[in-house]
């Protein structure tokens, strides 16, 4: 084979490790194809080899040593129950020739999460991260965990936080009795009462099918609307109440 059949052959391998799928943390069916975003390309075309885990915007990259047959990586907010299997990349030189092999995962960071404890399975073992040195003792599970601290603030405002699920937000004094009355509710507000997760920061998840939703916020017998939420409407009495579209 000669020297410039050989180099395309290398760059048409690289393309395609570029072009594979990313398993993410929003638990996409493995079986759908999924198109990988930029950002993520780059991030792929940077790993070169193990590292400690890193954060590099809404993602952070995992890394593995290649001797291993399988890795595979899962998280405490899922509760361990996905094993996401980590990808092998080969890292080529400057003439496209292979020199080294790497595995990765990419996580795509849930929004309200700030930080993340983790476990590796290697070859079928549970192990901590060799490549992080940050590992926290979990007692209710009895295991040591690695641990990365995600430094961001997390949005305070009412959002679809998961399949079937919304989360509401109500921001106000603090120590207040708040309560979240709606259309899904048939506007009883003593159903839902709210809790402040944070000084002046009321939350509460709430299973919603998909469909349109009025609601509002309670305290005492006030009604609200939520200022987090820009869509309004008029209820059948005159108020004026926010509008959640859930798909």
């Amino acid at each position: 084979m000669g020297m410039n059949t050989k180099r395309l052959s290398c760059i048409l391998a690289l393309l395609a490790l570029l072009s594979l799928p990313v398993f993410a943390a929003d638990k996409k069916d493995a079986a759908e194809e999924v198109e990988t975003p930029l950002t993520v390309q780059n991030l792929i075309a940077g790993i070169s080899s193990v590292s400690a885990p890193y954060i590099s915007g809404d993602y952070v990259v995992f890394t593995a040593d290649k001797h291993a047959r399988f890795v595979g990586i899962a998280f405490d907010y899922e509760d361990f129950k996905i094993i996401h299997p980590m990808q092998l990349k080969t890292v080529y030189d400057m003439d496209f020739e292979p020199i080294d092999s790497v595995y990765f995962y990419i996580l795509t960071l849930p929004k309200t999460v700030q930080d993340i404890d983790y476990r590796l399975v290697i070859d079928g073992l549970w192990t901590t991260d060799p490549s992080n040195s940050s590992r926290v003792y979990n007692p209710q599970i009895g295991l040591y965990l690695s641990h990365l601290n995600v430094p961001r603030s997390i949005p305070t405002v009412t959002e679809k936080v998961d399949a079937g699920t919304v989360r509401f937000i109500y921001k106000g004094a603090t120590g207040q009795q708040v309560r979240l009355g709606g259309s899904f509710t048939n506007w009883d507000s003593w159903i839902y009462t709210m809790t402040e997760t944070r000084p002046g920061v009321y939350e509460i998840n709430i299973p919603l099918a998909p469909g349109k939703y009025e609601y509002a916020f309670y305290t005492g017998i006030s009604s609200v609307p939520d200022f987090s939420n820009p869509e309004r409407v008029y209820t059948a009495d005159g108020r004026i109440a926010s509008l959640l579209i859930v798909k």
